[in-house]
């Protein structure tokens, strides 16, 4: 049996607005395992961003647990859980939000070298996770002279380049054209499945939800 990486029990989450309350997150459930990549979809609004931050210890959730490889997260302290982020967690957003001022393979080795790893490791793994995303020969290019196919890219490269055992990503295709999100997400996927990561992805695009294992949607509060 497969190790159950990211595993939520009863989560909950309100948003209060004015004098109005706005239950986000109804006792949601969910577990992922190693090697499985899950779509999650739902309407605008519905929760999607709030419940990837939630499963990547970047919010905290009303009421609920969360583990993350076999950690109970939902009590740890803030530093306790940026250290399971930093070990145990890849994130990609809509937008690549890569460092301006740095190269491809910079913005790459620089979450490495927060982690722990020696700068001559860290960009050695940077140039072979840039080979692995066809992007050897754009390495010392910053983001301004890269694509937004290319930039994207990158920011798989970096959410991926500590190993983590969980990728969560928020429409890392919405802002790209149909063929260049096409191309995207096969280099995300190819990644995730080779490196047998428990992946959440949210995505509006059918049919890329349709080429993962499985699709849950957030509707009304609960995944269906």
């Amino acid at each position: 049996m497969s190790e159950c990486i990211l595993s939520l029990n009863g989560i909950e989450r309100t948003f209060i607005q004015g004098k109005n309350r706005l239950e986000v997150l109804r006792g949601i459930d969910l577990d992922l395992n190693a090697g499985e990549i899950v779509a999650l979809v739902g309407p605008s609004g519905a929760g999607k961003s709030t419940l990837l931050h939630i499963a990547g210890l970047l919010e905290k959730p009303d009421s609920g647990t969360i583990s993350i490889a076999g950690d109970a997260c939902a009590d740890m302290d803030d530093d306790s859980r940026t250290q399971v982020r930093r070990h145990h967690v890849g994130f990609v957003y809509q937008y690549h939000h890569l460092l301006p001022e740095f190269t491809a393979m910079e913005n790459i080795a620089i979450p490495q070298i927060i982690s722990g790893i020696s700068r001559k490791e860290a960009r050695i793994r940077a140039g072979e996770m840039l080979d692995w995303l066809g992007l050897t020969e754009r390495s010392t290019h910053r983001p301004a002279r890269l694509s937004g196919g290319e930039q994207q890219r990158v920011a798989i490269g970096r959410a991926l380049a500590n190993a983590p055992k969980l990728l969560l990503a928020d429409e890392p295709t919405g802002n790209l054209d149909p063929h260049t999100a096409g191309e995207v997400f096969d280099v995300l996927i190819r990644l995730a499945r080779g490196a047998g990561l428990a992946a959440l992805i949210a995505t509006h695009n059918p049919d890329l939800a349709s080429r993962m294992d499985r699709i849950v949607t957030l509707k009304d509060g609960h995944l269906i």
